[in-house]
């Protein structure tokens, strides 16, 4: 049978529930992922005197082909890019900018060190995303930045971050589409701390001179991250959920979200609800936490299922910005952006193919029962048969058929580097 014929019957079979599958397939043609840039060359970046990668983050594998090089980089998203269906976006750290030998301190940086990337951008239509980078450098290797006892440190810092959403600004106004600035930083301690609250003070301070300069939200989204541990900070993280939750309420900044920044028992998922009550609009970093913040590639698990439902059932798709974040250098590191992105997608047309509206009818009526025999049952509608009619309409391989192109592309470009 062929694609054309199988989407044919899996419209009938959705279409009895008055699900209209052309009309889905339109909207989720219009849903754009953030795809990390630093999936590509394991989080190295393109600074002349490069620093051993710090902040918590970790990278395993060595897998050959890793990009090294702007260009390598740029041609390697590409590949990515034509393997998932739909048009997304590029989430840039600042250690990806463009010095041409010379040496810039991150303090330092300016629109002229990514022009290559908005022209690039500006090619392959494609908007941009922004982090300043707060790891992996002299200035942080105490693993403290925006919170540093030491003024001199946090100014470094507070001012690359001031850079940072001025460069944004200018991706925002050269692409047509507003770009997500979002803070992340590794401040914290190995073991029970003393004082917890002065640090906490200092970082708050930290931002507010961060956020005195105004930039135009037209072009610039402000978004803070938090975390609950990471290697070198175990016992406390300064930009703790708490802490985000409440300065982005109260500053009106966006609370960005990382799937891996929580307890291993706690979801994603449960909490985008609630910030949908408060917040205009929610940021995501999906990632796969396997036993910690490990940040493996994104797979078509529950979790990610039911944060695909949280955003379609709660009509939020143009009120929650999703990107990802994962890093694995075991395997082919086009595949992975490519296994990653997919997923995500593929979560959000399931999510689109399920009769919500009639399951939280039932809920409210206290028929748990009907409830869950139609939840289960549609584990098995034919979602697989609208998924690879689009990606056939939008011109990218179907099914499985996309590996022979990275093969290929490997033995051709990756293996040659």
């Amino acid at each position: 049978m062929s694609i054309q014929e199988s989407y044919e019957l899996a419209k009938k079979a959705y279409g009895k529930w008055g699900i209209n599958v052309d009309q889905v397939i339109e909207t989720l043609k219009k849903v754009p992922i953030s795809i990390h840039c630093w999936q590509g060359d394991d989080v190295s970046g393109f600074e002349v005197n490069q620093n051993e990668l710090s902040g918590g983050i970790d990278v395993t594998g060595n897998y050959p082909g890793k990009a090294t090089t702007p260009e390598e980089l740029r041609r390697d998203l590409e590949k990515a890019l034509s393997l998932i269906p739909g048009k997304h976006r590029v989430n840039l750290h600042a250690i990806y900018a463009e010095t041409n030998g010379e040496v810039v301190e991150r303090d330092q940086l300016e629109l002229k060190h990514f022009e290559n990337w908005v022209n690039w951008a500006k090619e392959n239509r494609l908007g941009l995303d922004y982090n300043p980078t707060l790891f992996s450098h002299p200035k942080a290797a105490d693993g403290l930045t925006l919170s540093h006892p030491n003024e001199e440190i946090r100014e470094f810092w507070i001012n690359h971050c001031i850079g940072s959403r001025k460069i944004a600004e200018y991706f925002g106004k050269e692409l047509g589409t507003p770009c997500l600035t979002n803070i992340w930083i590794p401040d914290g301690y190995k073991d029970i701390p003393s004082d917890r609250l002065t640090p906490r003070k200092r970082l708050k301070e930290s931002l507010d001179k961060i956020f005195a300069v105004e930039i135009d939200e037209k072009y610039n989204l402000d978004a803070v991250e938090s975390k609950l541990f990471g290697i070198g900070s175990e016992a406390y993280v300064v930009g703790s959920h708490e802490f985000y939750l409440n300065y982005a309420m109260k500053n009106n900044k966006l609370c960005l979200l990382d799937t891996g920044h929580y307890h291993p028992t706690e979801t994603v998922s449960n909490k985008i609800s609630s910030m949908l009550l408060f917040s205009e609009k929610v940021a995501l970093h999906v990632s796969r936490p396997v036993r910690w913040d490990s940040d493996h590639v994104v797979i078509l698990d529950d979790e990610l299922k039911e944060i695909a439902l949280e955003i379609v059932r709660n009509e939020a798709l143009d009120r929650v910005i999703i990107g990802l974040d994962f890093f694995d250098a075991s395997i082919n590191r086009v595949a992975a952006w490519v296994i990653g992105t997919r997923n995500m997608i593929k979560a959000l047309l399931n999510a689109m193919l399920v009769p919500n509206e009639y399951l939280k009818q039932l809920q409210e009526e206290g028929n748990f029962t009907e409830r869950l025999a139609i939840l289960e049952e549609f584990k098995t509608y034919p979602f697989g048969a609208v998924w690879d009619y689009y990606c056939e309409k939008m011109g990218v391989p179907a099914r499985e058929s996309w590996l022979a192109e990275v093969k290929a592309y490997e033995q051709e470009v990756l293996l040659k580097r």
